[in-house]
């Protein structure tokens, strides 16, 4: 049974053919330009003899197109196949697309090298092997050469080279993820060439020049494996609306901020730092407030030590421990407070005193539940089944 013909005639999309063999929903044809899902890029979409073909797939009988229902026709029987041309003309954008960022690759990184591959409806991704950080500088500059190499309109190739010559030119990408197998008993490897910008042995269909990819849209980055950096990116209307979504928003911030959108980064610079500076204040002034009032909770004399004790509303246990552990042996020598919401905790802290902070916690959680931890000088309990209030009754009356 013959291969597909999609890689070799990209832009076939209607032909007729012969039935050879049908099984259920499944049918071989004598020859076939639709692209049986591999590589990276799915399987064409269409219709055979007017049925809707649901998958495509590369068998040792042959390619076989799987059908939705059982058709009327049979073996020897002539048939005329269409090819969704609007989903094959976005599979040939996309998978150029993905050389032409790989070779915007080559320009930009280090050590480089192919890790996989994928087609989806909605982005393309590109697994890059290499040992340069992709940071935030790098995937602008690989979307805008990617973008600039699909301006200047660069012719696409494809032919068969001979195995060994193709595995010994050292300008030939190979996708070690997705043709692992594919070709090592090969006697020939289709060599798909970007003129002036990407070579790879590719068994995907193309466009024939750059331009027709259109705009190419860098959507995210992320790391699936070791050493390995995946960029995805849109291509076509997806792309088209990203960009409109991205300007959209680059002008509303630039009039929230007062600024021209060129001047955006240092005006988003400053109001971080204002940012920072405010929090910072925000900080030092909760901190000054939550002093004054634990030093403002209930003295109680006790075995000669003075205890302040209460409960404080709307902080945090962490922001009341470093309170108490400020407090202690300037506003007393034992602080003590419970606080919290749905979830009831404690801290105690002691300035030298004969009191051990971690015994009054374990009363506490001994009494009312929950755990805690610490030493003589401070410790905490949370996980507490009594409110606040009825923890702090405990802690003046102890």
């Amino acid at each position: 049974m013959a291969d597909s013909l999609a890689p070799a005639a990209p832009y076939t999309t209607s032909f007729a053919a012969t039935v050879t063999d049908v099984s259920g929903t499944d049918v071989l044809l004598d020859e076939t330009y639709f692209y049986p899902a591999g590589g990276g890029q799915p399987a064409d979409r269409g219709t055979l003899g007017g049925v809707p073909v649901v998958d495509v797939q590369s068998t040792d009988e042959g390619v076989v197109h799987r059908l939705a229902e059982e058709p009327t026709f049979g073996g020897g029987e002539a048939v005329q196949a269409e090819v969704d041309p609007e989903f094959r003309r976005y599979c040939r954008r996309a998978h150029t697309a993905s050389h032409v960022l790989y070779g915007a690759g080559r320009r930009l990184l280090d050590d480089l090298g192919y890790g996989g591959f994928d087609i989806s409806a909605e982005k393309v991704r590109v697994d890059f092997e290499t040992s340069t950080e992709i940071d935030d500088a790098v995937l602008a500059d690989l979307e805008r050469l990617t973008n600039r190499a699909v301006w200047d309109s660069h012719d696409v190739t494809w032919e068969e080279v001979p195995a060994e010559e193709a595995r010994s030119r050292e300008d030939v990408a190979f996708n070690t993820k997705t043709e692992e197998g594919v070709m090592d008993d090969a006697d020939a490897v289709r060599i798909v060439t970007v003129a002036d910008w990407d070579v790879a042995a590719c068994g995907g269909t193309h466009v024939e020049n750059t331009r027709e990819i259109g705009p190419v849209s860098v959507l995210s980055r992320s790391n699936p494996g070791e050493g390995l950096t995946r960029v995805e990116f849109a291509v076509g209307p997806s792309a088209v609306e990203r960009q409109a979504d991205v300007r959209r928003a680059t002008l509303d911030a630039a009039t929230t901020l007062g600024v021209p959108e060129d001047e955006l980064d240092e005006a988003v610079s400053r109001l971080h730092a204002e940012t920072e500076s405010l929090e910072s204040d925000l900080s030092d002034l909760k901190r000054e407030v939550l002093g004054s009032r634990v030093a403002g909770l209930d003295a109680v004399e006790r075995d000669g030590e003075t205890w302040r004790v209460g409960t404080l509303d709307g902080f945090d246990a962490n922001e009341v421990g470093e309170a108490a552990k400020d407090a202690a042996g300037d506003a007393a020598d034992v602080v003590a407070v419970a606080g919290g919401e749905g979830g009831t905790f404690v801290v105690v802290a002691a300035d030298g005193a004969d009191t051990d902070a971690g015994d009054v916690v374990e009363d506490v959680t001994a009494e009312f539940g929950g755990g805690g931890g610490g030493g003589p000088p401070f410790a905490q309990g949370g996980g507490i089944d009594a409110d606040a209030e009825t923890v702090a009754d405990h802690l003046r009356d102890t």
